[in-house]
């Protein structure tokens, strides 16, 4: 099975660059979008013609950045599928997560909060480490209950000094701030495993997104901020992972993962 994970920032231009092209390509069994930046029906009207998926949309009635979307070819058997979370308060105010349960793991896909100036650092450092703390909490009764558990995310973080091109730079920037990344250590201290990590344990120099500044990309300088993490018991499941570097329609790009 190969799920391919991707925050577009905008559907709709990602439309205009191959997209369509990329999906017949690649053929991926899941595609797990972030940063749709569209209506349901527009999306329906500009992008998607692609007669062999379902699909997942999680969007409001206003426009917003940070929603979600699934694709899984229709010949897969779907248990189950949210993207209605009344319960976690976190996960659906922002309209950030999409989930769907098949076979034998369940896969949460998300965005999570970001902030882009000193004076959004309060509110939203605070509303991010609570989002981590539901996550966490989340994926623990889930994996409590008997399931396995792929989550899927553009973190807006960077976990370690490897995952930055320039650590010591940005030590006190948003991203890399201690106190962030010391959350996805909690996250994986809770049984959980950072899938590239565990196949490429020291590899530097891959990262997922890179600003439009700078000429960051073709430098290859910036930040590994989109993962793929299971629950330890799942991992033996995993396959491959790959950071499609090459695919570059978004400031993000793709993240593939290969099941067994």
């Amino acid at each position: 099975m190969k799920i391919i994970t991707w925050n577009v920032n905008g559907i709709r231009a990602v439309a205009q660059k191959w997209f369509k092209e990329f999906i017949e390509l690649e053929s991926p069994d899941i595609l797990c979008i972030q940063e749709t930046k569209a209506f349901e029906e527009q999306f329906l009207k500009d992008v998607w013609d692609i007669d062999w998926y379902n699909y997942i949309w999680h969007s409001w009635t206003k426009a917003w950045y940070a929603w979600t979307a699934i694709f899984y070819k229709k010949k897969l058997e779907i248990l189950n599928w949210r993207n209605h979370f009344e319960e976690v308060e976190h996960f659906h105010t922002d309209w950030r997560i999409t989930e769907i349960k098949i076979n034998d793991f369940v896969l949460i896909n998300g965005y999570f909060p970001n902030w882009w100036t000193r004076a959004d650092w309060t509110e939203m450092l605070w509303y991010k480490l609570e989002f981590y703390n539901k996550l966490i909490d989340y994926a623990n009764k889930l994996v409590k209950s008997g399931e396995n558990v792929v989550i899927t995310w553009d973190f807006n973080i960077c976990h370690t000094v490897i995952d930055i091109a320039r650590p010591k730079e940005n030590e006190d920037s948003i991203w890399f701030l201690p106190v962030e990344r010391a959350k996805i250590t909690e996250l994986l201290n809770n049984w959980y495993i950072d899938t590239f990590r565990y196949f490429y344990p020291d590899k530097k120099d891959v990262y997922s997104w890179w600003s439009y500044r700078a000429w960051a990309r073709p430098r290859n300088i910036w930040w590994r901020l989109d993962y793929f993490v299971v629950n330890k018991d799942f991992i033996d499941k995993i396959e491959a992972i790959e950071y499609m570097t090459s695919i570059m329609w978004s400031d993000h790009c793709p993240v593939k993962l290969i099941i067994k």
